[in-house]
């Protein structure tokens, strides 16, 4: 019987996909999300009342279908899982329309509904995968992780009885989530201690902030990182975090979208808001008749008027690019950075029976100015959309195993690798007041405040582009691996002549001690000769790390700034290590240099404006 209701799920889904078109915009929420795996969620049933479109015969449809499952049932010589054959015929249907629209099983839409809430039920532990494991890279202040007394370098090798040795870090956060009250036990590898650790812990919920870290990135200059997702509390979250850098004497702002995948319409019209002048448009959506169409204006009463620069990369996404492109238009502020994803299509988000879910596009999304952004998707392949989606990112067919290109080192996640960004120091004049960018023209040309040209179709290209460091060389990713090992060791004491460096005190206690200053920049003083020599020698006796002297002495700045941050990591947590991070980001850098600029910009776009 259960078999049959997976059929009729399908069969429920073929017909929605038929009548959800244009009315995303009527939903309080939409789905605006570079990941499906990290887009937000409303509760709309597939029981539309909306008449279907002319041209399907939604019954023939389902005859096709329903015979075709028939045969298969009849006459397949093995066992089926229909569970699994039906969920693969629904994604199947859904991939022939666009790369954004998607079906989600049970657990997989519950994740999507709790990431909407900012928040999900588990230990509260950043983690990430290594060359033999999963390990923790630091529990969340506050979280049932922290209370257990999970540590950094703890390698997860089992979850409730399970083998987790080989799982990726998605499998182990999906493990370690559940409900609320229930309990998960952790068995750890710990450097330093002969026999495993165990760790019974019960679930809570835990916070999952849109903004990562906030600071005066120098006087007078504050840095917000909002490179969560849109979720329902970022518009609470930017107010805040506005006000707090104001109390501390910011007077110009950099807006850190970097790795930002989107989110909830609303919460990017109430972020861009907060820098715009009120009723100004901020974005319009077109469904797919000429009468679905929607302009959403500004509804704040009052917006910061500092001069501001937005960061942008090539995985700010959607609601990120709508923020960035109203910015850009209008002329508020400056967009450094990378070319950003392209996603300018919206999701209507369907509940369907036995939990599951269906994301599907019915509307496209337009700049202040009239740019779609949306990035060509129709020819080759959705890992090419995915992955490839740089102009200038030929596929070379190498596989590579050290990490991504990681664009913003606050942006790291509870289930994901850590992000790094270095982009190269770049050597451009100083900008003119109206600086224009050259892209290589793709789609229509719109031109926007103070007389600047931009195109559609490629995303949002920066004003000015700075590229990261490249992280694929096999050099880098092997310092990357070695200086996380090396200070696995450092920080439990076993380097010899280095045990001063170990760390007894949990990070967050360690930065309430230090009354809270210690924001990473003193770990970078600490990384000395000794510790550097310590590292060669550790390298020298680990034949699995592959890493020679001479590939440390061609990039000693880089092996510094991985042993520094991951020091910090260990002894102050996450946040110590991206301040180590962002004072050694030449994009962030560059984005401060041009701050001057990003004021004349606003003044001159708000005189022409008022002439006009």
């Amino acid at each position: 019987m259960r078999q049959k209701i997976y059929l009729l799920i399908g069969l429920i889904i073929i017909s929605a996909s038929a009548v959800a078109g244009g009315v995303a915009y009527q939903q309080q929420t939409i789905q605006l999300s570079a990941t499906a795996s990290g887009s937000p969620i409303s509760n709309t049933s597939p029981a539309d009342d909306t008449p279907v479109s002319s041209g399907v015969d939604i019954d023939e449809l389902e005859t096709d279908y329903r015979d075709a499952v028939s045969v298969v049932a009849r006459e397949y010589v093995g066992e089926i899982d229909y569970a699994k054959a039906n969920q693969a015929a629904i994604q199947g249907m859904l991939m022939t329309l666009d790369p954004h629209s998607s079906f989600f099983p049970t657990d997989d839409f519950r994740k999507l509904k709790e990431d909407q809430e900012s928040r999900f039920y588990g230990i509260g532990v950043s983690i990430l995968r290594h060359r033999d494991g999963v390990y923790v890279q630091s529990p969340v202040a506050g979280t049932p992780a922290e209370r257990a007394g999970l540590r950094f370098g703890d390698r997860i090798v089992e979850v409730n009885g399970k083998d987790a040795r080989e799982w990726s870090a998605s499998e182990v956060s999906k493990n370690v989530r559940g409900v609320l009250g229930t309990d998960v036990t952790l068995k750890v590898e710990r450097a330093g201690e002969q026999a495993p650790v165990f760790r019974t812990i019960t679930r809570d919920a835990v916070s999952s902030p849109s903004i990562r870290a906030v600071f005066m990135a120098q006087p007078g200059t504050g840095y917000v990182g909002l490179t969560g997702s849109f979720q329902r509390t970022t518009e609470s979250e930017l107010r805040a975090a506005l006000a707090s850098l104001q109390k501390q004497g910011a007077r110009q702002i950099i807006l850190d979208l970097r790795n930002n995948p989107g989110g909830l319409l609303d919460q990017s019209i109430s972020v861009a808001g907060q820098f715009l002048p009120r009723n100004a448009t901020i974005v319009t959506v077109r469904g797919r008749d000429a009468g679905d169409s929607r302009v959403y204006k500004n509804p704040e009463a009052q917006a910061t008027e500092a001069p501001l620069i937005v960061l942008i990369n090539r995985n700010s996404a959607s609601a990120s690019e709508i923020v960035a492109g109203a910015i850009q238009d209008y002329g508020r502020g400056l967009v450094v950075g990378e070319n950003s994803f392209g996603k300018g299509l919206v999701q209507r988000v369907f509940q369907l029976p036995f939990g599951n879910g269906l994301t599907l596009t019915t509307a496209k999304y337009y700049t202040p100015f009239g740019r779609l952004i949306q990035r060509e998707y129709e020819t080759g392949s959705f890992y090419d959309y995915y992955v490839r989606h740089s102009l200038d990112a030929p596929n070379t067919g190498a596989t590579t195993t050290t990490p991504n290109n990681p664009p913003t080192p606050a942006n790291r996640t509870l289930s994901q690798n850590p992000t790094l960004t270095m982009p190269a120091p770049t050597t451009s004049p100083v900008a003119s007041p109206l600086p224009t960018p050259q892209p290589t023209p793709s789609g229509t040309p719109v031109r926007t405040a103070g007389g600047r040209t931009f195109y559609g179709g490629n995303g949002i290209t920066p004003d000015y582009e700075v590229k990261p460091l490249d992280l694929s060389g096999v050099g880098r990713g092997r310092i990357y691996e070695a200086a996380f090992f090396f200070v696995r060791q450092l920080a439990a004491g076993q380097i010899k002549g280095l045990e001063q460096f170990r760390v007894t005190t949990p990070p967050n206690e360690a930065r309430t001690q230090n009354d809270g200053r210690n924001d990473g920049r003193n770990v970078t003083a600490l990384i000395n000769d000794a510790v550097i020599a310590a590292f060669r020698d550790f390298v020298r006796r680990d034949s699995t790390l592959v890493l020679t002297d001479t590939q440390i002495d061609a990039d000693l700045d880089f092996t510094l700034l991985r042993i520094a941050d991951e020091y910090a990591t260990a002894a102050f947590g996450a946040d110590a290590a991206t301040r180590v991070l962002l004072d050694n980001d030449p994009q962030l850098r560059r984005a401060l240099e041009l701050l001057p600029d990003a004021r004349r910009l606003a003044e001159t776009v708000r005189a022409n404006t008022a002439v006009g």
